[in-house]
């Protein structure tokens, strides 16, 4: 069970270091995060520079690395900096890299196995890669999946693209761990053998989530549906709305973890969308200290 972390800021829009560590306990410690992603999407790295990138690293590292396993986004879609990053990650002290699809440039799908090989080759860290179409306009393939499962570091999937049928196939043909990407498709996820979640209502309902992995891997599916059931209206509320960053920032809020705004091209959320999540959040049992 990992959370894809979201980067705390200051009312003036500077990282707020202080509350990274906050956070960082907080996830491990009170929503029993097995680990946590930084500098992630959720983490709004497209709007985070390379040295703020570096001490968010080094300050969750300082609070939770001695329990926790701590993965760094290092991808962008320029793989000179994505290598840079993965080795600013590295001496940082990451445990992991998450590379995502490169974006935007739409490179083919020997330029995503060239990407991700570059990246995986720059450091002795495992690698998880992020395939999410959505947001990067090119899915990685199953047979591009399949060739990359070949580099000794490329260890897992963070899965995002929602195709179940072509995950399986790559499971069935590789030893890839595949972790679910979209907290719509958790339960579902399981019952394909996946490894367990990158999630963002994590930050709320970590504790929930990480419970329904251990029934499901029990065998006690009944148990594990019974979880996703409790804990659907908190999916819906954080990630049908107004997207991950912006609801999971809004729901810390209510849950007593103040982690400030977003940055532009972000905005925060509207009074009725806040409404609407503290309907979600309720409903799906999550208890608010601020109301």
């Amino acid at each position: 069970m990992l959370t894809a972390m979201v980067t705390p800021f200051t009312a003036d829009g500077e990282v707020d270091y202080g509350a990274v560590r906050r956070l960082a306990a907080y996830l491990v410690d009170e929503q029993r995060n097995d680990g946590l992603i930084v500098n992630g999407t959720t983490g709004e790295s497209p709007t985070t520079s390379d040295e703020e990138k570096q001490r968010i690293v080094s300050a969750v590292l300082d609070a939770v690395g001695d329990r926790a396993t701590v993965v760094a986004g290092a991808g962008t879609n320029d793989t000179r900096h994505s290598v840079k990053l993965a080795e600013q990650a590295a001496r940082a002290g990451a445990h992991g890299l998450l590379v995502v699809t490169p974006y935007y440039n739409k490179p083919p799908q020997e330029g995503l196995y060239r990407h991700f090989t570059a990246v995986a080759d720059a450091t002795d860290l495992p690698v998880m890669l992020y395939d999410i179409p959505g947001r990067s306009g090119v899915p990685i393939k199953t047979e591009t999946l399949i060739r990359l499962a070949q580099h000794e570091r490329i260890v897992a999937v963070k899965d995002a693209k929602g195709d179940l049928f072509a995950a399986s196939q790559v499971m069935t043909a590789t030893d890839l761990a595949f972790y679910s990407g979209d907290d719509l498709l958790n339960l579902a996820w399981l019952s394909l053998g996946a490894a367990g979640f990158v999630s963002v209502v994590g930050h709320v309902v970590g504790a929930e989530l990480g419970r329904m992995i251990r029934l499901h891997k029990g065998g006690d599916v009944a148990g594990a549906l019974a979880v996703h059931t409790q804990v659907a209206p908190v999916v819906d509320g954080i990630m049908l709305r107004a997207g991950g960053a912006i609801m999971a920032k809004a729901a810390l809020s209510m849950v007593g973890v103040p982690v400030g705004p977003v940055r532009l091209p972000l905005v925060d959320a509207t009074e009725q969308q806040i409404a609407e999540l503290r309907t979600c959040l309720v409903a799906g049992g999550v208890k608010l200290t601020d109301v």
